[in-house]
């Protein structure tokens, strides 16, 4: 390479006139900070952003555990409801109630005439509990020197009248 200086020729001037070969009209610091701020702001902005989204997949997870947490405890209370209105549970409730079953119902027609036998409901009768049998009583003299003669009433269960219901 020549390090004339020297008009350029052919292809070199064609280049050199797209090239001022003179000092910058438009100073470079400006426009170096202009990229280097608006990289920064970029990055910190994808950082917040990052930040965010992570804080709201915490949020979600803690939702998530709350919403199971929540519907086990609605299914456990389902099933009590269920066990509650078994027909079994609501017969066992109604009888610790002292309700009886119903007799035969009567029903009003449209042209007000009472369809049906109406009656009363009768409690039935409860089963005999068997009762223990009395030990006789001891003698004062019979080989025990400190027992006592005690008589004893025989135990009879109290009988329950049923009254009627009134509706």
């Amino acid at each position: 390479m020549s390090t004339a200086k020297g008009p350029l020729k052919g292809r070199a001037e064609r280049l050199g006139r797209l090239m001022p070969s003179g000092p910058s009209s438009a100073a470079r610091t400006p426009f170096v900070l202009l990229v280097v701020v608006l990289l920064g702001g970029g990055l910190i902005s994808l950082l917040l952003l990052n930040s965010a989204l992570n804080q709201g997949s915490f949020k979600l997870n803690e939702l998530k555990d709350k919403t199971t947490e929540l519907t086990d405890e609605e299914q456990a209370l389902q099933r009590d409801v269920d066990d509650y209105a078994a027909p079994d549970a609501l017969e066992r409730r109604a009888r610790k109630l002292g309700m009886v079953p119903g007799g035969s119902p009567a029903f009003l027609g449209p042209d007000d005439k009472v369809l049906g036998e109406p009656s009363v409901a009768v409690a039935p009768k409860p089963p005999p509990k068997p009762t223990a049998t009395p030990k006789p009583p001891t003698a004062a003299g019979t080989g025990n020197p400190g027992a006592t003669s005690v008589p004893t009433a025989p135990h009879t269960p109290l009988a329950t009248a049923t009254q009627p219901s009134g509706r």
